[in-house]
């Protein structure tokens, strides 16, 4: 995933009271993916800018980007971090090695210099922690610590999360001719084949007992399902098992594999041989006429958000394709690009990924396929 990072920091004095902002948009700085912002009390411009741009970098990371474009006013920051300028000052030196040690964190990092009034969102976040820093408003230590008495809920194992997760049932859809072949399979719509339905119906049933053993349990809340007609005959025998409608989300949908579609691996290399071959290795690239893996990775996080949002605390069947699946895995992982390329996931499978309130998630299950054997 490729995206932009803003950063901006100030000092009304300098030294003087100084803060940064940072911000992560989307690589069409179509939305807001994170903010940061922090007083830091009595420091230089160059200290908060640096400050600044390792908090947006920090922020990137978290969000599992791969390749990231910095934008700042910082012309010091900017080209000592280009390596065209030397890092001299004793303030520096640390927080320069600090920004490096983030930059090793991602395939690839670009700076580039823009005027202040192209950085805008940044620059007000910068001065409302300056504020702060001088007392002009709440810093964000005071913002947490008015919840500090909050109760939460840690999460079991090592994660490290707290509060109640919202579980995600990611169910592949069952067998259709294509998937018999090894066939790219997008926006095409080939119907379940017998074993297919078979799947299904298995799949179903397993889900069935599951609620049946977990009778006292939050219980699925939902059936949300991709729009294309192999997943929804898929939801729609586990929402028969489980008494609930099936709802249609177009963000579950499968990547546009453009004029791959129907093809085999071999048939599209020999098609577009190096466009295939990079499209294998850069999640930036896109089939011809279809889209990128970053793109579906956007607009599936989006969906995942939305149902974590509207489902807090409760269960989510989520019946869709491999690529949506593998994205919302990796999102719960916090693992890089290729996961997307090395994970196998078979027809009708089933994997479980929670997502807690403060951000954290874990994984429970992956590709498990008992339900396809004998019952």
């Amino acid at each position: 995933m490729r995206v932009v990072v803003e950063a901006d920091g100030g000092s009304r004095g300098n030294p003087g009271p100084a803060g940064y902002g940072a911000v992560v948009f989307a690589d069409d700085r179509s939305a807001v993916l994170a903010e940061r912002k922090e007083a830091l009390g009595i420091a230089t411009n160059n200290v908060a800018e640096y400050r600044g741009l390792i908090a947006g970098l920090s922020a990137a990371a978290e969000l599992r980007a791969d390749d990231v474009l910095v934008r700042m006013d910082s012309k010091l920051v900017v080209e000592q971090m280009s390596g065209r300028w030397k890092i001299k000052h004793p303030d520096m030196i640390p927080l320069a090695a600090q920004a490096r040690k983030l930059v090793e964190r991602f395939q690839s990092v670009q700076f580039s210099w823009i005027p202040r009034a192209q950085n805008s969102h940044a620059d007000r976040l910068a001065n409302e922690a300056m504020d702060a820093a001088a007392g002009l408003g709440p810093s964000p230590a005071e913002e947490a610590a008015a919840h500090a008495d909050e109760k939460v809920k840690p999460s079991p194992g090592w994660t490290g999360a707290r509060g109640e997760p919202t579980r995600l049932l990611l169910l592949r859809h069952g067998q259709t001719p294509l998937s018999i072949e090894r066939r790219y399979s997008g926006r095409g719509n080939p119907e379940l084949t017998e074993l297919g339905r078979d799947q299904a119906l298995r799949a179903a049933k397993r889900l069935a007992a599951r609620a049946q053993r977990d009778a006292d349990g939050p219980g699925i809340a939902a059936v949300v399902c991709s729009p294309l007609s192999r997943a929804r005959a898929t939801a729609e025998a586990a929402a028969a098992e489980l008494g609930l409608p099936v709802q249609i989300h177009e963000g579950l949908t499968e990547t546009d594999f453009g004029r791959w579609e129907g093809l085999t691996f071999r048939e599209a290399t020999e098609r577009d041989r190096e466009l295939h071959t990079s499209w294998m290795g850069d999640t930036s690239v896109a089939p011809p006429g279809g889209e990128s893996f970053d793109t579906v990775t956007r607009r599936v996080l989006d969906v995942r958000s939305e149902l974590v949002d509207r489902y807090a605390g409760g269960e989510v069947l989520v019946v869709s394709h491999v690529t949506p699946i593998k994205v919302m895995l990796r999102d719960a992982l916090g693992v890089g690009s290729s996961f997307l390329y090395r994970m196998h996931l078979d027809l009708a499978s089933l994997s479980v990924a929670e997502f807690y309130p403060d951000g954290g998630a874990s994984v429970r299950l992956v590709n498990d396929t008992n339900h396809l054997g004998e019952f």
